[in-house]
């Protein structure tokens, strides 16, 4: 998956900002006018004032991203730390990760922080110039940039503690969000001194922690997010309150590409309770209403003429289509597809083998049911902006789809990137599956802030599922029933040729993930994709690939380890005896399960037979 990350479009790259905008004067949200009035101080800019003044004072600094500690860090006076994370907090903890990574060369522990989601700008780009989080990459992707910056905030604070106390900076240390000069006894807060560690420039080069000095990083560390989750007072997309905003629910077309024919009952349902307005919207209707009970009452109330899709409708789902059908369109694709992995002579090893197991192994369409169904608020403010609250995984790809949505610029777009209430890829852009577009049509059109949440039904109806798999599995064995030759054809699409577009020739990494480079020592390896573009919206699932890919491959093995007569995990432990680290890892998932014995289970011919299963 990460591989393919490569290749993501140039347009998640952060636009040119207006320098039409310099000398706006922006409102402080109440946080941020509770912190200036305790005496917040700020190592930079007011951080969440609009993105875009943050972006243009970052593009005219011409910054490396993650360098600049103004963007990032807020100190209080108290101490506590507001950070703005490139990454967005989903339940992975990525929120208490970065607290521990910066806290640890900052010095200030963990508990001290509050992490929030930054808005769109280039000091955020710290994934080789893009932003987004998925693909368990964030920690990876930017653990030696946030050590870096923490180190940097440091020595800004010990460089402002010298000046006041007239000491040289060697001198000087640091203990848990104070500086310390030990000759006089002398503390000063980190509070105390961010006003002038401000003023100072950001350090070109920083010296890092030994590893052996850590006392966050690697350390088991409480979730920072814990208590608000679970008090119920953690905000999600969902929770959005704006002032004199109404709520909207929609109905769907029942299938994608139809569209509007008219309305039966109109008059009717606008009469019924709250009610204020009805809307026409690609593939839907909608229902403006000042409570998302009633709004969603009257949209499931209306009477729809829905007619089918024109030619060439993007993204229209065929009138004929049927999971059956499909299922068995998948099974009547015929090779040669494009090769993932080519080792040794399949065919030959094939041909000589003892004996030969085969098997086809599918899997259903999925939708992601995440806990927290899909949202979006928008609200158009008095300067021409546009101003989101919505749940993403990339920030500035939002920015600049919602843009192109709304015929603004980038830089008049302000996104806010609550904690995710479910991950999964869900949350990335998809023509059909994110209700963003609708919710800016429809504050457009009311001239006032519209919250539009769709129903579990509704976002059923426009998930991009994950895609139906089928992977047909051909092995050979020698005579003492180990596996020599092992062939896999994966048949459909990856999320990443959907969405990035698909490569003649190529394999596509999501398609054949949890297929190719398997630690197992089998000499003769081939694994091909036979592409078919599915019919239905797809995209990114949990793992991706690997979510199904893995478990039809581990589920063939445990059909050679049969067709061979050897004892499924044995059989691995010899497969791996060459991979010490998977070696390691194998045994221990072993004795964590409580050791293996011999288990029933029912065979594809319907006779019970004995396979080695944890206790």
């Amino acid at each position: 998956m990460i591989e393919d990350l490569k290749h993501l479009p140039a347009d998640m790259a952060l636009a040119e900002v207006d320098a039409a905008h310099e000398g706006e004067v922006f409102k402080l949200s109440r946080r941020q006018f509770l912190g200036a009035s305790m005496g917040a101080l700020v190592l930079g800019v007011v951080l969440s004032a609009p993105n875009r003044a943050l972006a243009r004072a970052a593009e005219a600094a011409d910054v490396k991203p993650g360098t600049r500690v103004p963007a990032f860090l807020q100190i209080n006076e108290d101490g506590s730390v507001l950070m703005q994370s490139p990454f967005v907090e989903g339940g992975q903890g990525v929120n208490t990760a970065l607290a521990q990574i910066v806290g640890e060369e900052l010095d200030v522990a963990p508990a001290a922080f509050t992490v929030e989601c930054a808005p769109p700008g280039a000091d955020y780009l710290v994934m080789g110039g893009r932003r987004f989080t998925g693909g368990s990459f964030s920690v990876r992707s930017s653990y030696d940039v946030m050590r870096r910056l923490g180190a940097s905030a440091r020595q800004m604070l010990l460089q402002a503690a010298a000046q006041r106390l007239s000491v040289p900076v060697g001198s000087l240390t640091t203990e848990s969000g104070e500086v310390v000069h030990a000759a006089s006894g002398k503390r000063l807060g980190y509070g105390a001194l961010a006003s002038d560690a401000f003023a100072l420039p950001v350090p070109g080069d920083v010296a890092l922690k030994a590893d052996k000095d850590f006392k966050y990083i690697k350390q088991p560390v409480g979730r920072l997010d814990v208590q608000a989750k679970s008090t119920g007072q953690a905000s999600y997309s969902i929770d959005t309150v704006v002032e004199g905003m109404l709520l909207a629910a929609v109905q769907h077309a029942p299938r994608l590409g139809m569209d509007v024919g008219s309305i039966d009952n109109e008059a009717d349902i606008r009469k019924m309770p709250g009610v204020h307005s009805i809307h026409t919207l690609p593939g839907a209707v909608a229902v403006v209403a000042d409570r998302w009970w009633r709004a969603n009452k009257a949209a499931k109330a209306l009477k729809v003429s829905w007619v089918d899709a024109k030619p060439g409708t993007p993204n229209a789902l065929p009138a004929d289509f049927s999971n059956e059908q499909w299922r068995k369109t998948l099974t009547e694709v015929k090779g040669p597809g494009a090769m993932a992995e080519d080792q040794g002579d399949v065919a030959g090893a094939l041909a000589k083998a003892t004996k030969t197991v085969s098997a086809t192994y599918e899997a259903p369409y999925l939708a992601h049911g995440q806990i927290e169904p899909p949202s979006a608020t928008a609200r158009f403010n008095a300067d021409g902006t546009l101003e989101l609250w919505l749940p993403n995984q990339a920030p500035e790809m939002f920015q600049g789809a919602a843009a192109k949505a709304a015929g603004l610029q980038p830089d008049q777009v302000i996104i806010h990137s609550p904690p995710l209430g479910g991950f999964f890829g869900r949350h990335f852009l998809y023509p059909t599956g994110n209700p963003f577009p609708q919710a800016i049509a429809l504050a457009k059109a009311v001239g006032k802030p519209v919250k539009l949440i769709w129903s579990r039904e509704e976002e059923f109806l426009r998930d991009a599922l994950r895609p139906m798999g089928m992977v047909r599995f051909e092995a050979g064995l020698d005579a003492e029933g180990m596996p020599v030759a092992f062939k896999a054809e994966v048949i459909g699409e990856g999320p990443f040729q959907r969405v990035f577009g698909r490569k003649e020739g190529v394999a596509g990494a999501s398609a054949v993930e949890g297929i190719v480079e398997r630690p197992y020592a089998i000499a003769n390896r081939q694994v091909e994709q036979l592409y078919i573009e599915h019919p239905l919206m797809i995209g990114f699932w949990r793992s991706v690939g690997h979510s199904m890919n893995a478990f039809f491959y581990e589920g063939f093995l445990d059909e050679i380890a049969d067709a061979g007569g050897h004892d499924p995990f044995e059989l691995r432990q010899r497969l791996v005896a060459d991979k010490p680290r998977h070696k390691v890892l194998l045994e221990a998932v072993g004795e964590l399960s409580g050791g293996w014995k011999r288990g029933p289970y029912t065979a594809a011919d319907g006779s019970q037979r004995t396979r080695s299963v944890a206790q």
